[in-house]
């Protein structure tokens, strides 16, 4: 865990893992044993991103009729280190974007079975769902 930048697990893995229900508290656990960033995945409900010197919440994309959520979070984590691959750089705006990209992403993997829907996924697909995104974002 001491080599380990960005720890990512779901919200009932991380209580596990650090022995707290409370997900800030576990962050600063999770944090103790190494990671500089704790990407929390919470399902339906969204993902929080902490570090220690900020944190943000994204809520999940909203859709009217899911279809299998099998994969959501693997695809998520995808996309999310898709964009940072990109960027090469480990900045809140640009875990900001990340974080976005992966919910985009997860998006539309839980709209068919398995990863049928991604296969016919292309970029304007994307683009315009994050522009949406953003728009739900915008306060």
């Amino acid at each position: 865990m001491k080599c380990v930048d960005i720890f990512f697990a779901n919200d009932q893995e991380v209580r596990e893992f650090s022995g707290e229900h409370n997900l800030l508290k576990a962050s600063r656990f999770i944090f103790s044993c190494g990671p500089k960033i704790a990407i929390i995945k919470k399902g339906e409900h969204g993902v929080l991103c902490i570090s220690r010197d900020w944190l943000f919440s994204y809520p999940a994309y909203i859709l009217e009729d899911p279809f299998d959520p099998t994969g959501a979070g693997d695809t998520f984590a995808g996309g999310f280190m898709g964009y940072l691959s990109k960027t090469k750089r480990l900045s809140e705006t640009t875990l900001r974007k990340a974080t976005a990209y992966g919910t985009i992403l997860a998006s539309y993997v839980v709209e068919d079975f398995s990863i049928n829907r991604l296969s016919r996924l292309n970029k304007v697909d994307i683009t315009n769902r994050y522009k949406s995104f953003k728009r739900l974002m915008h306060l």
